[in-house]
């Protein structure tokens, strides 16, 4: 056929020499050879031919499904092969409405929804395009069945169902292949009733059959055969375009949202109807965002106990020590009082007390009981942060006087008054020699070695060097520093004070404040061990993830395909996969925490500590997401890029 300039201005499609040529080994099958063709708006085409004639190649080049290799193709008097894939997209979205033989709907959505589906590519809003789609099922007189599945409608339902997908964003030609094949008769003269009727309101629609009987419902009938038109017949004068048709308008924002929420509602489904094969592929991300949870939790309580010993020997504290590393104390008893006097002088020093330990019995009654008997002075409350919760504290002057006063323990008392005696002035025996008890401290608990600290009698330190140690010397200076930021400084002027006291002797010096840095760089250097270990479960999971996105992809080549034909772009395709693998991470993700917090609770009723705070918690779901998109990326880019022709014919 030749064209004249006036025919392709007027023309909705135009092909001119239009050729497809496939490689079949070493023999070339053309399967379209030549075609020249205009359609105009508002004919009703019918192109008949029999099963490898070329009918549906050349649906799918009018159709913009597949590309030509050789001649020219006009829609609307823009050259198709001038148009990007996001352009050819929007072409098939805006102005072709697809009807297939097999229908083509989505199993597990309703008839509603799967009509929406062009709308959702087209940005129109939630509202709208409800309200558009239950208007077309009901036109189509399937107003009833608008929350029926594919499974619950009848051949003949499902083509109506079709159709209102077809005319969902008021396309301009309806490309109908086949649509009676798969029906009986009475249902295949209702959807060309149907075709006729839509026709007669001005949409131009294009019939592809091998089927005298159906072409000629048309009005114009093309042969086609091996690949060429062999005739073109008009059969009666086209009617007017009669009917002003609803196009969708795309808004980037809204658009985005309608296909994430598609996005989420298909892998909410999928989830459902593969519930077995989910759980699998969860379990991978719930084990290990639930070994995040319950590691770092574990990690953390640890920490916690550690710093909180250390916290309760008193803050900003420097402990001074007889001899050096791996020789006892007691070998080498040279620290006195005047030791811890002179320390007092020295600048940034707010108290220091000397102190000796010894283990003892102690008698109450016809109660003994042994612990650790401590001798110290009286600004030992300041020094140590511990304060007195019943009584006083010995003073300055008891340990002038020698006086035999002691305060005790929380543990002592527990186990020296079991009857719930007031203890405070109380006398106990402290080995052989009389004790009244002026005061009981505050409970401190176990240290992280679970050494209990709260299990212990203090006395004047002079009192005890005269009647329980036998002997005039310090083991210990404990020394409280005003500035934390000085106690380094305060630190090396103690040693060079000892120094200059003592030059011959061996002096060590804790700082707690070091302590307590070593400790916590300790503690988070395990937390980073805990959490990596637990990370590897995540990376299982991931390329679980992946894995089961990779066999999504192949089971759903077709509904790919069904996808582009309306309208979807490669980002389209690209979001709806990765969303649903970021769905499926997020649930396990969820689960997982849900399943840490159990499992450490669990751990913690076997005397474990254990810390929640939120940071592992929300550390650990972020992780699940960002394993969702990182391994969700690549199945979903190869749905993106899967050819619309070829995805349509898999089976």
């Amino acid at each position: 056929m030749n064209f004249t300039p006036a025919d392709q201005r007027e023309a909705v499609i135009c092909l001119e020499g239009v050729s497809k040529v496939y490689q079949n080994g070493e023999t070339e099958i053309r399967a379209l050879d030549g075609v020249s063709l205009s359609i105009f708006p508002g004919e009703f085409v019918a192109i008949m031919g029999q099963s490898g004639s070329g009918k549906s190649t050349l649906m799918n080049i009018i159709g913009c499904i597949d590309r030509p290799d050789e001649g020219n193709y006009l829609v609307g008097g823009v050259d198709v092969a001038s148009l990007t894939l996001d352009e050819l997209a929007a072409l098939r979205r805006d102005t072709f409405g697809f009807v297939f033989q097999r229908y083509n709907l989505l199993s597990g959505a309703t008839a509603a929804e799967n009509v929406e589906v062009p709308a959702i590519y087209a940005g129109m809003s939630k509202r709208d395009r409800v309200e558009r789609a239950h208007a077309l099922l009901d036109q189509l007189g399937l107003g009833d069945r608008t929350e029926h599945t594919p499974g619950q409608l009848s051949g003949g339902q499902q083509q109506r169902v079709s159709i209102a997908r077809a005319l969902m964003n008021g396309a301009e030609v309806i490309l109908a292949d086949e649509p009676t094949g798969a029906l009986d008769s009475r249902s295949g003269q209702e959807v060309l009733a149907l075709l006729k009727q839509l026709n007669d309101d001005g949409t131009t629609v294009i019939l592809i059959t091998h089927d005298q009987q159906v072409a000629e419902s048309a009005r114009r009938i093309i042969q086609i055969q091996d690949g060429r038109i062999t005739d073109d017949n008009p059969r009666v004068p086209e009617p007017a375009v009669s009917q002003a048709r609803t196009a969708a308008v795309e808004h980037g924002t809204m658009r985005l949202v309608a296909e994430v929420t598609e996005a989420v509602k298909i892998a909410l489904r999928q989830l459902r109807v593969n519930l077995f094969r989910t759980a699998l592929t969860l379990l991978g991300v719930v084990i290990g965002v639930a070994a995040v949870v319950t590691m770092l939790a574990i990690g953390e309580g640890a920490q916690q106990k550690v710093l909180e010993s250390i916290q309760n020997m008193g803050t900003n504290l420097l402990l001074v020590r007889t001899g050096g590393r791996g020789m006892r104390s007691d070998d080498t008893a040279t620290l006195t009082l005047a030791d811890v006097s002179a320390i007092l002088d020295l600048p940034d020093v707010q108290a220091a007390v000397g102190e000796r330990n010894s283990s003892a019995t102690l008698r109450f009654g016809n109660i003994d009981y042994r612990t650790r008997v401590q001798g110290t002075q009286e600004t030992f409350p300041i020094v140590r942060d511990w304060a007195v919760t019943d009584g006083t504290f010995f003073t300055a002057e008891d340990l002038q006087s020698y006086a035999p006063v002691t305060v005790l323990g929380s543990t002592v008392v527990k186990n020296l008054f079991p009857d719930g005696e007031e203890p405070v002035g109380q006398y106990i025996m402290v080995g052989n020699v009389p004790f009244q008890v002026i005061g009981v401290l505050a409970t401190k608990g176990a240290t992280t070695f679970g050494t209990d600290m709260d299990d212990i009698a203090l006395i004047p330190i002079t009192t005890g060097f005269m009647r329980v140690f036998g002997q005039q010397s310090v083991t210990t200076i404990s020394v409280k520093v005003d500035n934390a930021n000085r106690i380094d400084e305060v630190e090396q002027s103690i040693a060079d004070l000892l120094k200059q006291r003592q030059p011959s002797k061996e002096f060590e010096i804790r700082n707690t404040a070091s302590l307590l840095a070593m400790v916590q760089e300790t503690q988070g250097t395990l937390t980073v061990l805990l959490g990596s270990v637990a990370a590897i479960s995540l990376l299982v999971g991931g390329i679980g993830v992946m894995n089961i996105m990779l066999v999504s992809v192949t089971e759903r080549t077709r509904e790919i395909g069904l996808r582009m034909a309306t309208g979807a772009r490669m980002n389209d395709i690209l979001v709806q996969f990765n969303t649903e693998a970021l769905v499926v991470c997020a649930i396990g993700g969820l689960v997982g925490v849900a399943l840490g917090v159990v499992v450490a609770l669990i751990v913690g009723q076997f005397g474990v500590a254990i810390e929640f705070t939120p940071g592992p918690a929300l550390l650990a779901f972020s992780c699940a997401v960002v394993t969702g998109l990182v391994f969700g990326y690549l199945p979903a880019r190869k749905a993106a890029r899967l050819d619309p022709v070829v995805a349509l014919s898999s089976e």
